[in-house]
């Protein structure tokens, strides 16, 4: 696997257990009891704590599921009561921040994608005495916050590897397909291919929690620009959205994507998905509570406070044979 990223994982000794992922709100059966071919194991026995997740997922992205599943595995391990809120718009997402500081919860895991919009509640959290972690966007805002670190890929670094590798497929013209308007993170992914790919790239903006709408429109732009011979997808969902849409336009386009689940190995296995992006949204999940945990129960920080980063890692079809099994079962 070709990797851009620097990676800094610390893993919670006491009693480790590993065991296959669960997902919630549309995702697969939880496989997390120990019974389950898992091993087995024992909870830490420290303190019952509550820790609360709040994100800016649409409705139906898988993304999610698999943050999700790694949270929740932590959660298990740690003793810990895993709560999870999800809200696109900011101003809703900052409402639900607001829930969890009321319920006087133990830590709070939260993303910043709209940080104007959630940057105040969340220093709030902090300054009533609730450490909390950033996960996946809004890097840059993390320490602003006052959040113990941030976890998850440098948005701009994984654009620009992306922007890297189209230049070796010879690619000239491209979309790079948003499908969150007013997402820092996205718009960081599109300006990182743009700086350092040598062809054109325009950003085509779509409603992703409305495939058939996002198809359409790909499929529009596909049919206009005959010359467009690469499609960035920023999330997984749109890059099946993509492969349906070049077909309906006839186009030679090579969609290549952000994000991996198990729909995207197969179409990499199937030549329809040119390369992913990963950046491990498992370990985000575990890593965030594992972290609220550890400062909770022993006073650490992984990372020192500094970033700690889970991608990018460009993904092929060589990558399929280790990778098919554990998408399968939710954790990659």
């Amino acid at each position: 696997m070709r990797t851009t990223r620097t990676a800094a994982a610390l893993l919670a000794a006491s009693a480790l257990v590993v065991v296959a992922g669960c997902s919630s709100s549309g995702g697969k059966e939880a496989k997390d009891s120990p019974s389950e071919g898992g091993g087995g194991g024992v909870a830490a026995t420290t303190q019952r704590l509550k820790i609360a997740m709040v994100t800016h997922s649409g409705e139906g992205d898988t993304f999610w599921d698999i943050v999700q599943s790694g949270a929740k595995v932590a959660a298990k391990k740690d003793n810990v009561e895993f709560l999870y809120a999800a809200n696109k718009e900011g101003k809703e997402q900052a409402q639900l921040v607001q829930t969890y500081i009321d319920q006087k919860v133990d830590g709070i895991v939260v993303t910043l994608a709209k940080p104007e919009a959630v940057k105040e509640v969340v220093k709030k959290a902090v300054a009533a005495g609730i450490p909390v972690v950033t996960i996946n966007s809004g890097a840059e805002f993390s320490k602003e916050v006052g959040a113990l670190s941030h976890i998850g890929q440098d948005e701009s670094v994984a654009g620009e590897a992306v922007g890297e590798e189209l230049n070796k497929r010879g690619k000239k013209k491209a979309i790079c397909v948003i499908h969150e308007q007013g997402n820092v993170s996205l718009e960081a992914r599109c300006a990182g291919v743009k700086k350092t790919f040598k062809g054109t790239v325009e950003n085509l903006n779509v409603d992703g929690t409305n495939t058939p709408a996002s198809t359409s429109s790909i499929e529009a732009k596909l049919q206009s620009g005959k010359d467009i011979d690469a499609v960035v997808t920023l999330g997984a969902p749109l890059a099946a959205a993509s492969v349906k849409a070049k077909e309906g336009a006839g186009s030679k386009a090579e969609v290549d994507t952000f994000d991996l689940n198990a729909e995207v190995v197969k179409q990499l296995k199937a030549k329809q998905i040119g390369f992913a992006v990963d950046q491990q949204p498992y370990l985000q999940g575990y890593l965030a509570i594992d972290e609220l945990w550890l400062n909770k129960v022993n006073g650490n920080v992984i990372g020192g406070g500094k970033p700690v980063l889970t991608g990018p890692a460009l993904v092929t079809e060589k990558d399929v044979p280790a990778l098919e099994k554990l998408t399968a079962d939710g954790t990659r």
